[in-house]
């Protein structure tokens, strides 16, 4: 048997993630928090890294037009406003920090042990409705049953019922609660409310109340469709979820904006919050080592860590550098929202900004993914001020969905309830505002609001 043996050259092109440009992608879609915990966990791990102390917040602008105007005048242009982060900035003792107003948030095991403690029972109940209060979920709720308590602490099952009916009178009321219907109750019973009627609608027609079939609740219980509404408003105002307002440990961190939008005489400058993160630097010192000739692997240990901490530095840099540029654009693009506020935002795409600052899609999706500039109007997410279009008219102008949906709330929140507004109508209205659009799309952008169909918003 004979075997032909031959070569072939062939080219192909190949995208090669080197770990330095994998860094850059992590880090330039990481969010202030992200960040900041990212650089102190580096920093912790690697000794080359060092943190300068961050003396006073820098101040970016489009030119330099900022030197002209008297120093002491500008210094309430310039130092970063506190908004969610102490780090922004310093404050000396006669100061104020806005950030000191904000209400440390109770959490829900403390609000209800204090309930507990001032409660007159033996300290068996006590200590059963401690270990319940320990079993809650992130909702209030008791999803462990009664049978499983008893077993787990090895006490009488009649005990723990006696200890959670303790719990359940304890505020916010349905705490404790094993499901919806429980919870529903307990805060009627609590209120004073319950009967007959509420606690039947309670057990067999939430999903009525849900879809606002108020006929079928009064053909089931023999009473008005008016009396069934009214039934249906009582529950409406309950709170299905009763650890709402407290702290369950589930709350996001507070927002920490990147830059703010500061209008300053009529133009707009863009203020990068640099004092939140460590300032990174490279410790010299180290750079000795790679001097000597040491054979016990130091040497190789210091180039991998220093090589390490130039490729951070870089990132966190160049995360920057794109930042601004994206928000350099976004700023071209919506002055009409910085100076007017939301009615007045443009539509903007991703497509449209990175071809004009020349970098792909994806980069400027990354450069806003999970963060936030301060403006006029409050903190807001940067991913919002990308709305999508919608052209109407004959000159094919183009308006923001945002404005839409806006409008069509406006026209719900306005109308006669007795007699909602059916999507059509809805859509007759905004076409004779020049709006072209189809009753498909009403619908469409109405539910994206959370709002149900006119059947189900009628009131009798």
């Amino acid at each position: 048997m004979k075997m032909d043996y031959s070569y072939n050259l062939t080219q192909e092109q190949k995208l090669v993630l080197t770990h330095e440009m994998q860094l850059s992608i992590k880090v330039l879609q990481m969010s202030a928090n992200e960040l900041k915990e990212y650089i102190n966990d580096e920093f912790a791990e690697n000794p080359i890294l060092e943190i300068q102390e961050n003396i006073s917040n820098s101040a970016d602008s489009k030119n330099k037009e900022l030197d002209k105007y008297d120093y002491k005048e500008m210094i309430k242009y310039l130092e970063f406003d506190n908004y969610g982060a102490q780090s922004y900035g310093s404050y000396d003792e006669e100061e104020i920090s806005p950030f000191n107003f904000i209400s440390e948030k109770k959490s829900l095991k403390e609000y209800l042990y204090e309930q507990i403690n001032e409660i007159e029972e033996n300290d068996l109940i006590i200590s059963i409705a401690g270990y319940i209060v320990e079993s809650l979920d992130n909702r209030g709720y008791l999803e462990i049953s009664i049978e499983e308590i008893a077993k787990e602490i090895n006490i009488d099952k009649a005990l723990v019922e006696e200890a959670l009916e303790v719990v359940q009178d304890l505020e916010p009321y349905g705490i404790g609660a094993r499901n919806l219907k429980e919870c529903l109750k307990i805060q009627l019973i609590n209120l004073g409310l319950i009967d007959d009627i509420l606690e039947k609608i309670v057990d067999d027609h939430l999903e009525d109340i849900a879809n606002s079939k108020y006929g079928n609740i009064a053909k089931s219980l023999n009473i008005s469709p008016r009396e069934a509404q009214r039934y249906g408003d009582i529950i409406r105002k309950l709170e299905p979820k009763p650890s709402r307002g407290f702290f369950t440990g589930d709350d996001v961190k507070f927002i920490i904006p990147d830059a703010e939008i500061r209008n300053i005489q009529g133009e707009f400058y863009i203020i990068m919050n640099d004092g939140i993160l460590p300032k990174l630097s490279v410790n010299n010192a180290y750079k000795e080592v790679l001097n000597t000739n040491t054979d016990d692997g130091t040497t190789e240990y210091v180039k991998e860590k220093l090589n390490k901490a130039i490729s951070i530095v870089k990132s966190i840099e160049q995360r920057r550098s794109t930042l601004y540029k994206v928000l350099e654009k976004i700023v071209e693009k919506q002055k009409d929202f910085l100076l007017k506020g939301v009615n007045s935002i443009k539509p903007m795409t991703l497509k449209e900004i990175s071809e004009d600052i020349k970098m792909h899609e994806s980069t400027v999706s990354r450069a806003i993914k999970d963060k936030y500039i301060l403006t006029s109007f409050g903190t807001i997410k940067i991913k919002d001020l990308f709305v999508s279009k919608l052209s109407v008219g004959k000159n094919d102008e183009d308006v923001a969905v945002t404005i839409i949906k806006k409008k069509i709330k406006n026209m719900i929140d306005k109308e006669n309830k007795k007699k909602p507004l059916s999507d059509q109508v809805i859509c007759d209205n905004l076409n004779s505002e020049k709006i072209n659009i189809s009753r498909r799309t009403v619908a469409k952008y109405r539910e994206e609001l959370g709002i149900q169909s006119s059947s189900k918003r009628k009131r009798i």
